[in-house]
């Protein structure tokens, strides 16, 4: 089977999009499935992903504040061309940009079968972003979009009923998975700990993710300084950068602001906290909030996607109706108060995280682009007099 992958991001950009895509793509090549991808060319204009049988990078421009986030132009002539030469069985377009839109209408013109994801809620995006009467204009557009494809795959089932109640068609749900060898309690560093200040009973509260709006950065800042209260002797860890880094550090002048580190860093960050405080909800899923149950941290996470998913309110973790920011800063503060409670949730969270592997999805990605090459072989075969 030969699919191509058409996303407006990829390695080595730190997101959680390109993060699924290179999982995914990983697992999909040790199957013996053979890979195209098509996106915009890296910022460096160097990268290329050895593992593809081809790859066409288009030409790209950068989000206005965001450099490292980039678009792709629509270059049908380019993808009709690649596609003539190597057809695919079927395509996954990752990402609803101008590049998205232009492999949509070639793979329509040329039969061939599209699936499509649902990795970013660009519609929540316009309230974060002071536009908030763009958002039906959005909507449309997007369902426009995902109704054109044979299947769009969401990574929860409580998305899956929103966008069906939207009237957003053939919605099926895959979920994100994690290496639990990789994120695991096993790798917390002493030296990395004893670098914050922190000593073995020392709380260390962490955050890793973009420092932007539509994070709820305002919501991270109160409960920071709330448990730094409370808990004077708690360190406090954010790991990330973004346009609202600088806001932060100046109301969180006692933290350690990190900004992006390595993967390998990343793994010795997260097993080397104890409590992960994650306040947004307008991600689809949140990959960083399954990374850090896998370490074996207590999360304090809103009742929002990976968070409605995965968390069983004080059993594995601390999950709070959305809207609830009195509750989530109360419930943060009393957590880092009670190391026994923080311990038992910690290592039941591990238990839960375990339960999304990577291979499971893998099967889940390929049921549904199987479907959608079947059904494409149905509707083009030649009927029989």
């Amino acid at each position: 089977m030969r699919i191509c992958l058409v996303s407006e991001t990829w390695t080595p950009d730190i997101n959680g999009v390109a993060h699924t895509l290179a999982r995914l793509s990983d697992q999909l090549r040790q199957r013996g499935i053979t890979l195209q991808l098509v996106r915009p060319r890296p910022v460096d204009g160097q990268h290329r992903d050895e593992g593809m049988s081809s790859e066409l990078q288009v030409q790209g421009f950068s989000v206005p504040g965001y450099r490292e986030v980039r678009l792709g132009l629509p270059a049908a002539r380019r993808i009709r061309r690649l596609w003539q030469d190597e057809r695919p069985d079927a395509v996954y377009v990752a990402t609803e940009g101008p590049l998205g839109w232009s492999a949509l209408a070639v793979a329509e013109k040329l039969g061939i079968p599209v699936v499509s994801g649902w990795h970013t809620n660009f519609d929540h995006y316009c309230r974060d972003y002071g536009v908030g009467w763009l958002r039906p204009l959005v909507t449309q557009r997007l369902r426009r979009f995902h109704n054109r494809c044979a299947a769009t795959l969401v990574p929860t089932h409580a998305q899956a009923r929103a966008l069906t109640a939207l009237d957003f068609e053939r919605v099926k749900v895959m979920a994100r998975g994690i290496d639990g060898a990789r994120f695991s309690p096993e790798h917390r560093d002493p030296a990395l700990r004893e670098a914050w200040g922190a000593d073995p009973h020392h709380p260390v509260a962490l955050y890793v993710g973009r420092l932007a709006p539509e994070k709820n950065l305002d919501l991270l800042r109160d409960t920071f300084a709330a448990m730094l209260d409370a808990r004077p002797d708690m360190k406090l860890v954010v790991v990330g950068d973004g346009p609202g880094r600088a806001a932060l550090e100046r109301a969180l002048p006692q933290a350690h602001f990190t900004g992006f580190v390595s993967p390998d860093d990343l793994i010795r960050h997260y097993a080397s906290a104890d409590l992960f405080v994650f306040p947004s909800i307008s991600e689809t899923w949140g990959n960083v909030l399954l990374e850090a149950m896998a370490s074996g941290l207590a999360v304090i996470a809103f009742r929002h996607a990976a968070g409605a998913e995965l968390i069983d309110d004080d059993a594995n973790g601390v999950q709070l109706a959305i809207g609830d920011e009195a509750g989530f800063r109360e419930a943060a503060v009393a957590l880092c108060q009670q190391p026994a409670r923080y311990g038992r949730l910690g290592r039941a969270a591990r238990d839960r995280a375990l339960q999304y592997r990577w291979p499971a999805i893998t099967d889940d990605f390929l049921a549904a682009l199987t479907h959608a090459r079947e059904m494409s072989d149905e509707t083009t075969r030649p009927c029989r007099v």
